[in-house]
């Protein structure tokens, strides 16, 4: 390490000893004088050196000490830089796993306030024209029947959509053509008074009237393989097959007053009318009570007669209960890897539908889906619709396909997807 200033000087000022002098004695004023000088000599001398020192210690400036070397700055690397992705392009996103596909329980959601909604089918117009149609049918002697209906109703039941539904009880319970089965009610009631009918011979007169009516099929007399029809289109049709006839035959029962169901069979359908003791025959039994087989495909078939092809077969009972149907229909339009997808709901039973969902998701298999969206709760009236609009993000590099169902209170009441495709 290199001196200061300081020692330097301080090295220099004590210097080499100077060699011995001979030492001199001194005496009397001799001495005297001598040492007088010599203090002299070395007060000057030591103001000389003092001035000397002083004057040399400020001469230059006071250096600082070399500091020690620090280390060298610990060189932090450079983060990777993250790509700025393009609106139309945003990052993905990790994929979640994906989650079952059955609705949730309704009590997850607010339900939404009952709005009056589009109607699905246009109203009934108050044209005058009508329909004449006359009947002859055989119950214990011939008997003739000539009714009129009204034309703009029998319009009205053709323009509605077909029920996506096996439960035929909603072409039963649908109100609009109340009045006019009511109306073949009260003349079979007065010609079965006339004739001194029982109670249990009034409804085999009733059956005996539907019975009547030609069987036809579907696919003949409609564009379509399965066309359940309205009891109105039946009357004015003239004819039609098993779940026509049974739809029109529970409508004039029921409102005869009597209980009544439907009861589905594989590959065709019939009526069942509760009956008591004094009633024998094939029955089904629901909720407690005994419905007697009743059918309404050909002439003279009694209560409690089954045809033989159906005997020991199960069967599904349909009270008259309303109830509602629902169907949907729905498009997509994608915005980056984000589809908006727009559901529309129909409820084309007879029952107002509480606790309506939508859900959508994209297949994941085994009855899973990825990012799965759901609606609120909501409520749609007979004959309404409701429009529900989910945003949907498109999982990346997966072989898969959109499904979109719809619940109510839980139960899945209809479903569709589209056709698969790789992401």
């Amino acid at each position: 390490m290199p001196l200061s200033d300081r020692d330097y000087y301080r090295d220099n000022f004590r210097g080499s000893p100077k060699p011995p002098q001979p030492k001199r004695s001194l005496s009397g004023c001799g001495c005297l004088l001598t040492v007088i000088v010599v203090v002299i000599m070395l007060v000057i001398i030591v103001g000389v050196l003092s001035d000397y020192q002083n004057s040399n210690y400020h001469t230059s400036p006071p250096t600082s000490p070399t500091p020690s070397p620090k280390p060298p700055p610990v060189q932090t690397p450079e983060p990777e830089p993250i790509p700025v992705p393009t609106p139309s392009t945003p990052p993905p996103a990790p994929e979640p796993e994906p989650k079952p596909a059955p609705t949730p329980t309704p009590t997850e959601k607010p339900t939404a306030p009952l709005e009056e909604l589009p109607s699905i089918t246009k109203e009934v117009s108050q044209s005058t024209e009508v329909i004449t149609r006359q009947y002859t049918w055989t119950y214990k002697g011939e008997w003739t029947w000539e009714g009129t209906i009204s034309q703009s109703l029998y319009e009205y039941y053709q323009g509605i959509p077909r029920l996506p539904t096996q439960n035929y009880s909603v072409y039963v319970t649908h109100p609009l053509d109340d009045i006019y089965i009511e109306h073949i009610v009260e003349k079979i009631q007065e010609a079965a008074l006339e004739a001194g009918f029982s109670k249990y011979e009034t409804v085999e007169f009733a059956a005996s009237f539907v019975q009547s009516l030609p069987y036809t099929d579907d696919s003949i007399t409609t564009p379509y393989d399965e066309y359940p029809r309205y009891p109105i289109e039946t009357l004015v049709d003239k004819g039609g097959d098993c779940e026509d006839t049974s739809i029109l035959l529970a409508s004039i029962i029921e409102k005869m007053g009597y209980g009544v169901v439907l009861i589905e069979l594989p590959h065709h359908c019939a009526v069942g009318v509760k009956g008591g003791e004094n009633v024998y025959g094939t029955y089904w039994e629901y909720e407690g009570s005994k419905y007697y087989y009743m059918e309404t495909t050909g002439e003279g078939w009694e209560i409690g007669q089954l045809p033989e092809e159906y005997t020991n077969m199960s069967a599904s009972i349909f009270p008259m209960i309303p109830t509602p149907i629902l169907t949907h229909d729905w498009s997509i339009e994608g915005k980056g890897n984000v589809g908006e997808l727009e559901v529309t709901v129909y409820n084309l039973g007879t029952a107002t539908a509480y606790n309506v969902s939508v859900l959508a998701g994209f297949d994941a298999g085994e009855n899973k889906i990825w990012n799965g969206q759901q609606s609120d709760y909501f409520q749609i009236r007979p004959d309404h619709q409701v429009t529900i609009t989910l945003n949907l993000r498109v999982p990346l590099d997966k072989h898969t396909r959109l499904i979109v169902q719809i619940g109510i209170d839980n139960n899945l009441v209809d479903e569709s997807h589209s056709e698969w495709t790789d992401t």
